[in-house]
């Protein structure tokens, strides 16, 4: 629980600069991620190109979260 109040302490405090910290979760994601790609592929990829195809994963992911809400919210742009 303690990890949730610093968390959102933080966030409270950097909205301004929300940037990097997407950036952040973003790189913690791939923690996550790239370990899996690694796995699936059986060995045959290296990690620099799992960790590439995870990032990759997550910006395509984003971008099209955020066309979907371009698309369907056009007013708030």
């Amino acid at each position: 629980m303690d990890i949730m109040q610093s968390v959102s302490f933080i966030w409270s405090r950097c909205r301004k600069q929300q940037m990097p910290i997407m950036i952040f979760i973003m790189l913690c994601l791939n923690l996550v991620i790239a370990p899996v790609v690694y796995a699936s592929a059986g060995g045959i990829l290296e990690r620099r190109s799992a960790w590439a195809i995870g990032i990759l994963g997550l910006v395509a992911v984003g971008l099209v979260i955020y066309l979907f809400v371009v698309i369907f919210q056009p007013e708030r742009f």
